[in-house]
């Protein structure tokens, strides 16, 4: 498999990808009940920055990620994705990355990476070139024509990279992508995600449980609270990059780390 650090880096995304949320809530009402899953939630993300989501679970950090996304509606207060509402999908301002890699089976990776560029009638040729220039990217350079039976875990999820990538949105969001992988895996697949960062200029927004993750990646951290969700430490993490394991047993980040957990305690 190809190393990152040989691969040309794009360009960065012309637009801004900026992200503002205002005052948003989140009410699931049933026909016995309601839910307050969010609460006054308040965030905002500068072009090219690097912001990780965590929190307890079930604190609504999914919730509020499809929200952005335009895949689900908020009750109340606004998102503003490049200075416009984000009622729909939409693939120009906005990829997504799920937990789950989400291939068909039935197409090869190349075909995966493609799959949105044919549903919006872009010419084979072109498709095929942009696919091949992502698969490159997060490094499987070569592994076009394999099916996704034929890949490993951490090599679906950079299918799944790619095809978030293709349509080259200024904006990525990510909903716990390296969850299901083992530590190793995890780490190495964190490694390569800031690569790519690096190299295309996206402005991510990234969710996870793990503490030591979201240190790791971030260039800020959005603390919330448990149900109802709300934002309850911003915390900038002004470690140099690029990253580095021995940063993990230092004292500047074992100090970010505890400051969040103390949160997650205070909210369980």
């Amino acid at each position: 498999m190809q190393p990152l650090a040989n691969v040309t880096p794009l360009k960065p995304a012309a637009r801004t990808g900026a992200i503002e949320v205002k005052n948003v809530g989140q009410v699931f009402r049933t026909a016995s009940q309601q839910v307050v899953a969010l609460e006054d939630v308040s965030l905002d993300v500068k072009p090219g920055r690097f912001v990780v989501l965590v929190g307890p679970s079930g604190c609504g950090k999914s919730t509020l990620l499809m929200m952005m996304a335009g895949l689900r509606q908020q009750t109340s207060g606004s998102i503003t994705i490049n200075g416009a509402p984000i009622p729909e999908p939409d693939p120009n301002r906005v990829g997504v990355v799920f937990q789950e890699a989400s291939l068909f089976p039935w197409l090869t990776a190349e075909e995966n990476v493609e799959f949105p560029l044919a549903l919006r009638g872009v010419a084979k040729g072109e498709r095929r070139a942009k696919a091949e220039a992502m698969l490159k990217l997060v490094g499987l350079d070569g592994f076009g024509k394999r099916h996704p039976h034929e890949l490993s875990g951490g090599m679906k999820q950079r299918v799944s990279i790619a095809r978030g990538l293709v349509q080259d949105p200024p904006v990525l969001l990510m909903d716990e992508p390296f969850a299901a992988l083992d530590e190793q895996t995890r780490m190495t697949m964190g490694d390569e995600l800031l690569r790519i960062w690096a190299a295309t200029g996206k402005t991510v927004v990234f969710v996870t449980h793990s503490l030591t993750e979201a240190v790791y990646l971030a260039d800020e951290v959005l603390v919330m609270s448990a149900r109802p969700g709300r934002i309850v430490d911003h915390l900038q993490v002004n470690l140099p990059r690029p990253r580095t394991y021995d940063m993990l047993s230092g004292d500047a980040f074992g100090s970010l780390r505890d400051r969040i957990w103390r949160h997650i305690r205070k909210s369980a």
